[in-house]
């Protein structure tokens, strides 16, 4: 099951489905954007649910759409690389109660974020994976000669998605492709990288 069917199970998604996160309203974004939460094409589109817009339907403000996302996506993916080669246990199954893992995983991110601040050996600048605006490239971090080969999931399949999902998704894209535009997005996305 993809991580998007998994997640369809969660209390997280039902309240999220419900509006009960407590998330910010969007009169508190300078931008008036949604607070949003950001995946895959493995997750479903929502209001408060980015993910990119399928390979299919690309033109040049939806490839910078996909392109900042990816970016985002990575900042994830390496704070998560990084946790993972730290704390081992994240890399087998917890052998406890379902309702006892979130103090191990709370736990887990309260020491990294301590970590982060207060240590100079924790990580260094290569640990994390970096832009080359130059030359388009992204160059891998550390963590990741330490992280085992993941098996691929299934992609999510596209069901009826709200239009409230896609409007708040294409808002993203318009502020990326306008007052929130940066420099090297132009240069990345020539170079093939949405």
């Amino acid at each position: 099951m993809s991580d998007g069917g998994v997640i369809e199970y969660t209390t997280f998604y039902n309240k999220l489905l419900r509006g009960q996160l407590n998330l910010p309203e969007r009169s508190e974004n300078v931008h008036y954007l949604n607070y949003v939460f950001i995946g895959d094409e493995g997750f479903a589109l929502n209001e408060n649910f980015l993910t990119p817009y399928p390979q299919r339907e690309l033109d040049h403000e939806k490839r910078i759409f996909n392109y900042r996302l990816s970016r985002a996506r990575n900042v994830v993916e390496n704070t998560f690389g990084i946790i993972a080669s730290r704390f081992q246990i994240l890399r087998t199954p917890i052998n406890m109660k379902p309702e006892n893992i979130c103090y191990i995983v709370l736990a887990i991110c309260s020491i990294h974020i301590f970590l982060r601040k207060r240590s100079n050996f924790y990580m260094s600048a290569s640990t994390v994976d970096k832009e080359n605006i130059e030359s388009s490239t992204v160059l891998d971090g550390d963590w990741r000669q330490n992280s085992s080969e993941l098996t691929p999931l299934d992609r999510y399949s596209a069901r009826n998605v709200p239009s409230l999902a896609k409007q708040s998704r294409d808002e993203y894209k318009t502020y990326f492709n306008t007052i929130g535009k940066v420099s090297w997005q132009e240069t990345m996305i020539n170079a093939g990288r949405s």
